[in-house]
């Protein structure tokens, strides 16, 4: 039996065809996203704007699914009928404006090229102020609301992003009938369901994303949305009312698109959830496991038996029982930018390409710790974990009229290893045991400077999925517990995960070092981040920005 595994990231779709037996892939097809600057839809006078078509998604979904079936059809024994299941996860929080059809309005021709009816990307933080609205009337009097998610809302998370579409395009919103983040909105259209109200909503989006939990009766209640906008409280009749771990399945294969994928009809649909919790399910995560997928930001993620009571995080992405693993609380942090920032000083200030980050990388290997006297913030797209603010940028210091291009490559790695042991020192904090590591993505797979420093800044060994395609291993392995191939997920993760781990251990030299500039960094950290009053220089950041924002453009940007 096989299974397959659809995963939606920032740039492209990647499908593959894994064996439920020993999770052995056998092919795979990555499809670039037609539309915008590498699949995004940007606006030049707004930074916080990211938006895809969510064309792209149906697109890339044929496309990729062919191509993975053509290349599992080259191994002995694979034919596409003998696939059992069918995984999908996905970047998030991205919600769609859907009509009562489940259409995306951005499928409409009146509302094509608009780009507030297109799907809102995981990084778009246009709904900064709402965020913080949202956070001080739950602060005030919904405290619990927030509580699971570090006591404060961002706005990557769903709800700012609906309520930024009600303030700035009101037609929009109005067109609208229903939202569906797109880990739910895939699985649904795969399952041929025409009407929003009957999308099987994961509780991975809904917990982590837009404040859902049983406990307090699903969504937030209409008399708090009444206090944020009473539009807000109107939708939520046209939302759901109960979301569902990876034990429950979206639905069924329909026959419209078993005839385009050359699929089976009827194949159980796993439940949908977001990239890097279906990619720590294929990493082996377990209670002590921290699971790090590093790409485009950085996502952090690990478990909690569901049976343990597990203390609220200050500055955590969310605590959701069910978010990962059935039976397990699903904990989440992560960095808003990692691989974008390096990309950003080789593509964009440093005009190179792959060769250039290449040549970066080498270059950068041949300095010591310390060597280049520079230190760097890793907030470029703002902080995700733990200070929860998208209005913090970059920063660097230390630079001479002698300082190289590698010398500052070097520093941003840096900054981003600085940034994830400010996170593993945080969960530790609070009781919960970090006692493995483990890294995927195509940076921790293909970097192998990056990933010794994150070891010797860290302290931690830092171990490699065996996988390169980490995120949709994780998502066919969900549909083959969803098929039934094997009981539970611990069964299939035994079965399943690969056990051929490359690991990276902490240099001990260099750990002095770097606990040296970790110090130095936690203060720049501290102040530029407003945890250190005494020395408080959280304006400045904000400061610049409201300058950058009154001046009118003066040229366009490439």
């Amino acid at each position: 039996m096989f299974t397959l595994g659809i995963d939606y990231g920032t740039n492209s779709v990647r499908a593959l065809v894994v064996r439920c037996a020993d999770g052995a892939e056998l092919g795979s097809c990555v499809v670039n996203y037609p539309s915008g600057a590498q699949g995004v839809l940007l606006d030049p006078s707004d930074h916080h704007l990211a938006r895809q078509h969510p064309g792209d998604y149906l697109v890339g979904l044929e496309k990729s699914v062919k191509g993975a079936l053509a290349a599992a059809k080259k191994k002995r024994g694979f034919a596409a009928a003998k696939i059992v299941g069918i995984g999908v996860d996905t970047t998030g929080s991205s919600p769609i404006p859907v009509d009562a059809k489940n259409v995306p309005l951005a499928l409409n021709p009146k509302w094509k090229k608009n780009l507030h009816a297109q799907c809102w990307l995981w990084k778009d933080h246009t709904g900064w102020r709402q965020a913080a609205k949202i956070t001080a009337t739950a602060a005030q009097h919904r405290p619990q609301f927030i509580a699971k998610c570090g006591n404060t809302y961002s706005s990557e998370w769903f709800w700012s992003k609906i309520w930024r579409c009600l303030s700035v395009a009101p037609k929009v919103f109005d067109a609208a009938h229903s939202w569906v983040e797109l880990a739910d909105w895939v699985p649904s259209v795969l399952a041929g369901i025409t009407d929003p109200s009957q999308v099987k909503r994961g509780i991975c989006a809904a917990g982590h994303k837009a404040l859902y939990a049983d406990d307090w009766g699903g969504l937030p209640d209409k008399e708090f949305l009444e206090k944020l906008d009473p539009k807000l409280a109107a939708l939520r009749d046209r939302l759901y009312t109960k979301a569902h771990d990876a034990n429950e399945t979206a639905g069924k294969l329909c026959p419209e698109w078993a005839a385009k994928l050359g699929l089976p009809t009827g194949l159980p649909i796993a439940i949908g959830e977001f990239d890097v919790h279906y990619g720590a399910i294929a990493c082996g995560v377990a209670e002590g496991t921290l699971v790090k997928v590093i790409g485009t930001s950085t996502c952090d993620c690990g478990v909690v038996s569901a049976s343990k009571t597990v203390p609220d995080i200050p500055g955590i992405c969310g605590i959701v029982k069910g978010a990962i693993l059935p039976g397990f609380y699903g904990i989440e942090a992560g960095q808003s930018a990692v691989g974008d920032i390096f990309k950003w000083w080789v593509e964009v200030v440093c005009e190179g390409d792959g060769a250039l980050h290449a040549k970066l990388t080498k270059e950068a290997a041949r300095l010591a710790p310390g060597q280049s006297g520079l230190l760097a913030l890793d907030w470029n797209n703002g902080n995700r974990t733990i200070l929860v603010d998208p209005l913090l940028s970059g920063l660097l210091v230390g630079q001479t009229l002698h300082t190289t291009r590698s010398e500052i490559y070097r520093a941003l790695i840096e900054a981003t290893a600085f940034g994830a042991r400010a996170i593993i020192e945080r969960i530790r904090d609070y009781g919960v045991p970090i006692n493995r590591v483990v890294c995927a993505g195509g940076i921790a797979e293909k970097n192998s400077l990056l990933m010794q420093i994150y070891a010797d800044i860290t302290g931690c060994v830092m171990e490699v999925s065996g996988s390169s395609q980490t995120c949709a291993l994780g998502s066919a392995i969900s549909a083959a517990v969803s098929a039934g191939a094997h009981p539970d997920f611990a069964s299939a993760q035994r079965a399943m995960v690969p056990n051929h781990l490359k690991r990276y251990r902490p240099i001990a030299k260099n750990r002095k070092t770097y606990d040296q500039l970790y110090t130095l960094y936690r203060q720049l950290y501290d102040s530029f981040g407003g945890l250190n009053k005494s020395a408080d220089l959280s304006r400045v950041m904000k400061d610049l920005l409201t300058i950058k924002d009154a001046q009118p453009a003066r040229f366009s940007k490439k």
